[in-house]
């Protein structure tokens, strides 16, 4: 798709849309865009993401201020304030004096604030935005200042421990918001009611429970996983774009793809693919309100660093990526069904085991499995009939060995490397449009995106 935006000088900035894919690095983008390529029949062509279409684009460094390779406290208190702090702190830098974050100095200004993602809303890339700790696992901490940062709109998967990490006998993090003035909504079709509510000056858009009860707060399901009622990041951001308009003559939002990170820290490319698109589509509709406002909207489009190394290619001179499209479920699921399958019987049949490798990664009905790949997955097995196999550990969630096993040899057959389930050094991409977006392209470090800011909204 091509764009044709003409050069607006001068103008005055009144919406400002902050898109963050956690653990997107520009393979990230490049995998998501040659596998639907590679659906369309066209394996050597790519079909664009809206973000690659955007006419300003560039790449960042984001190492931070203690190491080669940040988390994502450290980056996301950089990409909120425009200083590297050390790893793990949020808010503060390295000698912890607080910092300002641009979205406590525009809601000073008198801008609506909306702060959202596929992660809990605590976690570290939004929660650097308000919060000021010295330890991004200070969860509860995090969720009282949230409530006291006075941001207008929060949307995401909830609290990761609304009660404490220890199920503390504390306040509930709900009833604290509650008791701060936000109105807390529970499903797009409750946020959108609550939202066009006059009364409803702050609100908190979270996932709804399941069915049987099962809470999310830690995160969204990943898009390859979604059942229907499930919030997407597109539906926050389509609830907060009115809710904010409404009420403020202007604002200013982050949205983070918080989910292409924990895909990639599995080193699972079909979920970070899924991922990876899912922010594209909540782009999509903050790129229609650019449509109808564009002397008004900068639209900028970055990322808190890479996670899982990824390449593209680990033999010969070819991808497989179509294969992907044989894999059903995350990796995370599919780990719940070996672990399932185990619980219901220790020393289930192989033929069992293999049913779910069909079932869910299409392994001997559409993808080859030769002898010798067999026969490693079967020794596997014998372990795990053992208690022996060893899940695959990254930073949110192990694997049973059997599902990364079968992750990992698909991604082998797409021609997919990983080197690693952390983050790498790997440089970061910015992608731009609107009102003086001409001021990010080129190479920057991850300290220089606030100033950018700053100054297109300034300028």
């Amino acid at each position: 798709m091509l764009l044709i935006v003409a050069l607006i000088a001068n103008a005055e900035v009144k919406y400002v849309f902050y898109f963050i894919g956690d653990g997107m690095g520009s393979n990230q983008v490049l995998l998501a865009e040659m596998y639907r390529s590679a659906l369309q029949g066209e394996p050597l062509g790519r079909v664009q993401t809206l973000m690659t279409t955007f006419p300003y684009s560039g790449s960042a460094s984001s190492y931070s201020k203690t190491n080669g390779i940040t988390d994502s406290a450290a980056a996301g208190t950089c990409l909120a304030t425009g200083t590297k702090t050390r790893n793990g702190m949020l808010g503060l830098d390295q000698d912890s004096a607080r910092l300002t974050t641009i979205a406590e100095e525009l809601k000073a200004q008198g801008w609506g604030i909306g702060i959202m993602t596929t992660v809990a809303i605590d976690h570290a890339t939004p929660g650097a935005f308000y919060a000021h700790v010295p330890n991004r696992n200070k969860y509860y901490k995090i969720g009282q200042q949230l409530a006291e940062s006075k941001f207008d709109f929060f949307g995401g998967a909830g609290f990761h421990y609304p009660q404490g990490k220890h199920d503390d006998k504390k306040t509930n993090l709900y009833r604290h918001a509650e008791e701060a003035g936000y109105t807390v909504a529970h499903g797009v079709e409750e946020g959108v009611a609550k939202s066009q509510e006059s009364r409803v000056e702050k609100l908190i858009l979270v996932q709804k429970d399941d069915d049987q009860g099962a809470k999310h707060g830690s995160n969204l399901p990943y898009a390859i996983d979604r059942k229907e009622g499930d919030l997407t990041l597109a539906q926050i951001v389509s609830t907060a774009i009115p809710f904010l308009e409404s009420r403020h003559e202007r604002f200013f939002m982050m949205v983070e793809g918080g989910m292409i990170d924990y895909a990639c820290h599995g080193d699972d490319a079909a979920t970070a693919i899924g991922e990876v698109w899912d922010m594209d589509e909540a782009m999509r509709v903050a790129y229609d309100f650019y449509l109808a406002h564009p002397d008004e909207t900068l639209i900028v489009v970055t990322a808190d660093h890479e996670t899982g190394g990824l390449a593209l290619g680990n033999s010969d001179y070819t991808l497989h990526l179509d294969l992907l499209q044989n894999q059903k479920c995350s990796a995370w699921v599919l780990s719940d069904l070996f672990t399932q399958l185990f619980k219901n019987n220790k020393k289930p049949s192989w033929e069992s085991v293999k049913a779910l490798y069909r079932e869910n990664l299409g392994f001997w009905d559409t993808i080859e499995v030769t002898a010798e790949e067999e026969a490693k997955l079967h020794d596997l097995y014998k372990k795990a009939c053992k208690g022996k196999a060893k899940d695959a550990k990254n930073m949110y969630k192990s694997v049973n060995a059997l599902g990364a096993a079968g992750i990992s040899l698909l991604n082998k057959k797409a021609h997919v490397g990983w080197t690693t389930r952390a983050h790498s050094a790997h440089a970061i991409p910015i992608f731009a449009i609107g009102a003086n977006a001409h001021l990010f392209t080129g190479w920057h470090d991850n300290t220089d995106l606030v100033p950018l800011i700053k100054k297109a909204v300034l300028e």
